[in-house]
């Protein structure tokens, strides 16, 4: 369904992008660089609008192959839990993979932040939250005959 996907793709790419910003904004603050807010607004904007036009297309690639892998197991019943259960799942698990496979093929990592675990992991919650989207925006509801 696309009116559930791109809002969850766009989802998980704003807080992926957000949360690797900070991440790195952290790592300055422990080596002692002075980061205030307008500097973390800034850079976070910053690497919104710079980041769509790379990482926000291997979100909407690594969705693409997540979110009907994880319908097609809701649909079969093969593995028992709620539908956002294994949309999130398969969200966290489309961008740790994404990460780690640019890594492996490319000896790149398409995110400095997600170099390390914490913040690799923050990838996968920012894939989670955008697999959970998903499997509420495609709910289907109940047909009402009359409104």
């Amino acid at each position: 369904m696309l009116k559930a996907f791109f809002p969850a793709v766009f989802a998980a790419y704003v807080l992926a992008s957000l949360l690797a910003t900070q991440v790195i904004l952290h790592d300055l603050v422990v080596m002692g660089v002075e980061v205030d807010l307008e500097t973390r607004l800034r850079a976070s904007l910053h690497d919104l609008l710079g980041l769509a036009s790379t990482y926000l297309l291997l979100v909407l690639l690594a969705f693409l192959l997540a979110m009907p892998a994880a319908a097609a197991l809701v649909r079969l019943h093969l593995i028992p839990g709620s539908r956002s259960l294994w949309f999130s799942l398969a969200g966290l698990a489309a961008l740790v993979l994404l990460n780690v496979i640019m890594r492996q093929l490319l000896g790149v990592w398409p995110l400095a932040a997600a170099r390390d675990w914490s913040g690799l992991l923050l990838q996968g919650f920012a894939g989670a939250v955008g697999g959970y989207l998903y499997a509420r925006l495609s709910q289907r509801r109940p047909r009402q005959l009359f409104r």
